[in-house]
């Protein structure tokens, strides 16, 4: 729950609150199914009016928990949040819906049918944010470097945001950098291959505290395989962006074809791969662009966000790694509710008709609104 307000310097935001649900357990495997291909249109379809369902819910107890003014009517009841007494309303809602396949700059498809939150919960809503900035040639993705933008940049520092959500990504801003001077890109899977295996060897939906990642052993030689087995998207410049077309299941099963050992050994080889992909392309790609775009900056800020920063295993490689060269790593205020602030911001900047993507982390030809709106 955001408050955003147009500042001197940009978008103003203040965080009013941040609520995280599970999916239901049928409804994650259905997803699940349908990311993987599985799935027939019918089912799809079904899945997608479900989910919009899902969100819609989701959305009125977030507002119940912050305190915000919501009129809504859920299937289950019909309750009036609107009356005063409450020092915030709902206004909009920001929907990313459920990515089940994106194939950057071919096609992406986000699903979670957001006429049924619009009806759900009274408020317009702002959805499908990634197509318009393919169409001009972009990737879709990262669409969270605006946020980085207007909350991190810095005069005298280098920042580079690290969001670490099921795949991860990387936002580059020099020292006094204007938009055109920010770089993006995923760098490859941050929570998505530890938390196939956590499902595959412990049946658990992911590594709680890093526990698990942490008791194992790193299987010598494995990351510097896997490293040029993916090299196809390793080796990539920026732009680029991924998914579970590229590190899902298949590479799931060659991880772990290339991996012996206990599932704590593989556990904590995932941790491995994902910690060194994340240090290899800043060494190839940020730090590059820093020193050229700000050679007399006053040093180099590591912020990380999203729900990896919960796996001390994880963060842990992340400072050594980086303390070697000199960049301060620190965690987000408010980490894991970054993405979901990102996507606010960018329902702000769509309903006013103001640009959401930055070209040069996308790649797109220039500047696009992004969204389509249900009225």
């Amino acid at each position: 729950m955001v408050r955003v307000s147009l500042g001197v310097n940009g978008p103003r935001l203040k965080v009013l609150g941040h609520s995280e649900f599970p999916y239901p357990r049928g409804v994650r495997e259905a997803v699940l199914r349908a990311a993987g291909g599985e799935m027939k249109v019918a089912e799809l379809s079904r899945l997608n009016w479900k989910l919009g369902e899902v969100y819609a819910t989701c959305v009125v107890k977030a507002c119940e928990a912050a305190g915000v003014g919501v009129i809504a009517k859920p299937m289950s009841q019909k309750r009036d949040m609107g009356h005063p007494g409450f020092r915030h309303s709902l206004g909009l809602v920001g929907m990313h819906g459920q990515t089940v396949y994106h194939e950057a700059p071919v096609a992406t498809w986000q699903i979670g049918e957001a006429a049924v939150v619009r009806e759900r919960v009274g408020v317009p809503v702002v959805s499908d944010f990634r197509p318009a900035d393919m169409a001009a040639g972009g990737q879709g993705a990262p669409l969270v470097p605006m946020l980085d933008f207007c909350q991190y940049r810095s005069k005298t520092r280098n920042r580079v945001l690290l969001n670490l959500g099921g795949i991860a990504n990387m936002t580059a801003i020099p020292a006094g950098a204007g938009l055109g001077d920010v770089i993006a890109f995923d760098s490859g899977p941050a929570n998505m291959v530890i938390d196939a295996l956590m499902q595959r060897e412990f049946g658990k939906v992911f590594d709680r505290g890093g526990k698990v990642g942490a008791r194992g052993r790193v299987v010598p030689g494995v990351v510097e395989k896997l490293m040029i087995m993916g090299r196809g998207y390793f080796g990539l410049g920026a732009p680029k962006s991924c998914g579970r077309e590229q590190f899902g299941t298949e590479f799931v099963d060659r991880f772990v074809a290339a991996c012996g050992g206990s599932g704590e050994d593989r556990v904590a080889t995932a941790v491995e791969l994902t910690a060194y992909s994340i240090y290899e392309a800043y060494a190839r790609i940020c730090w590059p662009h820093l020193g050229v775009r700000a050679p007399m900056a006053k040093g180099t800020d590591l912020i990380v966000a999203g729900g990896g920063v919960r796996n001390a295993a994880l963060m842990g490689r992340l400072l050594e790694m980086f303390s070697g060269l000199g960049v301060k790593v620190s965690v987000a205020e408010g980490a894991q509710a970054k993405e979901a602030v990102a996507f606010a911001l960018l329902a702000w900047l769509s309903w006013h008709g103001l640009a959401g993507n930055v070209p040069a982390a996308t790649g797109a030809r220039g500047a696009r609104v992004l969204g389509t709106i249900s009225w």
